[in-house]
């Protein structure tokens, strides 16, 4: 069954003779234009025929049709243990060292000796649990750090606590009451509003440094549907967070306590500017409604942090080649007015994605251009040692089996990565090597080890010919990297691959950019 997004009234007839079953949201002038249109003879009767078997045939198949019984009262603290326990397994721990750079003591994390800390940043006390709009979930309550840090059996400052608790009572309450009300996906809802940051006084954070032993600074980011983030106070700091960063940092550092912060958003930060000034940083992205109690799982060891980066994080958003191919500010121009002009501006009125393939960690592991943080790195307070790989090709399969030890001091998981190097094809651009399959160990115990397995098919390392609508691979010699990180190769194998073609149709082959004007859009 084809279901439309959340459109409203549009050409509906065309809609369902292309094969749309399902109009959302569901209008009554959506219903009454159907009807109207196949009375006219615009929109046959058998096409609405062929929509509506469709639906019936899902909900034919559905459980309560076939009888299954269910209950509304499910395990609701279960489900809690397995965000939290999910959660933890993706938090990316990317900076660890010792407070204050000291080389001859150990990193900050996992807390030791730590009873009171000091909570800096609104959304360490608005904790945000997912995101906005499509990305929203209703969760029955949020775990933010005040309850995840005292539930793990530390204080937090009583001062700061009710400074910030206070500001955010106020804020919520001015969110709502300036909320555009047509704008439903900004409903502040469970914690789902990203609150404006607050400045602090030097003075006040170091009153608090004198009763705290350690400074957690939170930084929260929102997104969803409708809800782009922008470049000057999304992707990079704002001036308050970056003073805060600084400020808690030259207070805390000079006495040898430790800054540690968290990073709570969906999506990746500008780090370079103020990474110096914290001991250890952790990724926990939006992780549910047990958020805070999983960070605090993973900061006093009860867990071992284990996730990798999913995205390569750059030193500026501008080191992306795609951020040339979007618009910047689009407050500038109104599409009413420039649809007469019949000279549409690039990147303004319309985008061109001329980046090809250099998306990503493909483009900055190619180019060698210097980033914050690799794809698919992650630190753990354990390590790993890595065998030779063996790389072996079953059927239409490549089989790579390593195996890993926990050469380290206490139990742990490691997330491998294998990357897969093709031969040069002429006339035909390749990435330096292109991630093909990954695995996670169980937790290993120090001096224990587990073989692990990697599957990759044959077809998935085949680049994609525009010139013959095909599918293709050379036949030749492939190196297989098995990784840390792409830039943690801990051992290659070769294997020899014969050729391979898998043809599709021309429906879809590339044609010339089409704008917003050309295409009646405005």
């Amino acid at each position: 069954m084809v279901m439309t997004d959340w459109t409203g009234l549009r050409n509906t007839a065309a809609q369902v003779h292309a094969g749309n079953d399902l109009m959302e949201p569901g209008y009554p002038n959506q219903v009454e234009d159907i009807i109207n249109k196949v009375k006219s003879g615009a929109l046959m009767e058998s096409d609405v025929d062929i929509c509506v078997a469709r639906v019936l045939e899902l909900v034919a198949k559905s459980p309560k049709v076939q009888g299954v019984k269910f209950s509304n009262s499910p395990d609701l603290k279960a489900h809690a243990a397995i965000t939290r326990q999910s959660a933890a397994e993706g938090m990316v721990l990317l900076k660890n060292v010792a407070a204050g750079n000291n080389k001859d003591a150990e990193p900050v994390l996992p807390l030791k000796g730590i009873k009171t800390v000091a909570l800096y940043g609104v959304t360490s006390y608005s904790f945000l649990s997912g995101g906005a709009g499509s990305g929203n979930v209703n969760c029955p309550y949020v775990v933010d750090m005040v309850e995840g840090l005292t539930g793990a059996g530390l204080q937090t400052s009583k001062v700061m606590t009710d400074f910030y608790q206070k500001y955010i009572a106020y804020a919520k309450a001015k969110f709502e009451a300036d909320r555009d009300p047509i704008k439903w996906f900004l409903r502040e809802e469970f914690g789902k509003a990203k609150l404006p940051e607050i400045e602090l006084s030097r003075w006040s954070i170091a009153c608090e440094e004198q009763k705290s032993d350690a400074a957690i600074i939170t930084i929260g980011r929102q997104a969803g549907e409708g809800l782009d983030r922008d470049v000057y106070t999304e992707f990079n700091l704002t001036d308050v967070e970056r003073e805060m960063i600084f400020n808690v940092s030259d207070a805390y550092r000079l006495a040898g306590k430790p800054v540690i912060v968290i990073i709570n958003s969906g999506s990746v930060i500008e780090t370079q500017s103020w990474a110096d000034r914290a001991d250890a940083i952790l990724m926990a992205w939006q992780p549910g409604e047990e958020g805070g109690n999983t960070v605090a799982d993973v900061l006093t060891g009860k867990v071992c942090p284990s996730g990798k980066t999913t995205m390569t994080w750059p030193i500026s958003v501008y080191d992306h080649p795609s951020t040339a191919n979007f618009p910047q500010d689009m407050s500038l121009y109104d599409y009413k007015e420039m649809s007469g002009w019949g000279a549409p501006i690039k990147n303004v009125d319309f985008t061109n994605h001329e980046e090809d393939i250099w998306v990503g960690y493909r483009y900055f592991n190619t180019t060698g251009k210097k980033v914050a943080f690799p794809f698919g790195y992650g630190l753990s307070y354990t390590t790993f040692a890595y065998d030779k790989p063996k790389v072996k090709l079953n059927g239409d399969r490549v089989e790579v089996t390593v195996v890993v030890k926990n050469t380290g001091k206490c139990e742990g998981k490691e997330a491998v990565q294998v990357y897969v190097s093709s031969p040069k094809t002429e006339g035909i651009e390749k990435p330096k090597m292109e991630l093909k399959s990954f695995a996670k160990t169980r937790t290993l115990k120090p001096g224990e080890s587990q073989i692990l397995t990697m599957s990759i098919p044959v077809r998935e390392i085949a680049y994609y010919s525009e010139a013959e609508s095909a599918w293709k691979l050379d036949a030749g010699t492939y190196t297989i990297s098995v990784a840390a990180s792409i830039e943690d190769v801990r051992g290659t194998a070769p294997v020899l691959l014969k050729a391979y073609t898998e043809k599709t149709t021309d429906v879809l082959a590339p044609q010339e950019p089409l704008n917003r004007l050309t295409l009646g859009v405005k």
